[in-house]
């Protein structure tokens, strides 16, 4: 038996996510049961026989497990399997490929993709690179009022409250949560394109946009008929 069969079986084991930390805990802790067990002398007098292969397994690293991930996912594919790994924020599994959704969705008829509007991916978007913020942070940057945006994204699970603000007031500060990650198949919030740069990109303040909403900039065109430059040559 090898290690990544043992990855293979833990993965389809289970119906949540697995860490790879989990993954090599429960490797290393059952070879080390196994190893435990055989150096315990029987009624008989007889040790219990182990395959060789067994106490290698109480040292297996994360790294030894990362590699058994990646020789699963390049064998999946090899073989053209409609399965295969995918890594998520908390953790892997198995999972059906992206060609297959629409033919898995079928058992699942109650269950309708609800597509996020414009507004709300803008929400959305401001909040991941930009958390935690407040709601008037988002409203300085979207320039509309976001109450009800901002609840809806509440609940269906794709924000949350994180804390609040040290400001006047005390405001709430709104993040993403894992389900957020989950929905746009990325690992963290660093996976997201351009997060470094975008989250580096000054944004206007609830402050400057009350300021340009009481002193507007007028620009008056004149009525004026023009006149046209003199020929200098």
């Amino acid at each position: 038996m090898e290690l990544i069969s043992i990855v293979e079986a833990l993965l389809f084991a289970t119906q949540e996510p697995l860490g790879v930390p989990q993954m090599c805990a429960a490797v290393k802790e059952t070879a080390k049961d196994i190893c435990d067990a055989a150096s315990e002398p029987l009624a008989e007098g007889s040790p219990i026989q182990i395959p060789e292969w067994v106490a290698p397994l109480a040292a297996t690293t994360e790294e030894q497990v990362r590699a058994s991930l990646d020789e699963l996912i390049a064998r999946y594919a090899a073989e053209k399997h409609a399965f295969t790994l995918v890594e998520r924020a908390n953790g892997w599994r198995i999972a059906a490929r992206g060609e297959y959704a629409e033919w898995c969705r079928a058992l699942y008829p109650g269950k309708k993709v609800q597509r996020l509007s414009q507004p709300a991916l803008e929400t959305l978007a401001i909040v991941a690179y930009r958390q935690p913020i407040t709601k008037a942070g988002i409203e300085a940057v979207r320039g509309v009022s976001v109450d009800a945006m901002v609840q809806q994204l509440i609940d269906r699970g794709l924000m949350k409250i994180e804390g609040r603000a040290d400001l006047p007031g005390r405001p709430l500060l709104y993040g993403t949560t894992e389900a957020f990650l989950d929905h746009f198949g990325v690992r963290s919030l660093d996976d997201m394109p351009n997060a470094s740069e975008l989250r580096r990109v000054k944004l206007p303040t609830a402050e400057e946009s009350a300021a340009a909403a009481e002193h507007p900039q007028e620009h008056q065109l004149s009525l004026a008929p023009v006149t046209p430059a003199a020929d200098e040559s």
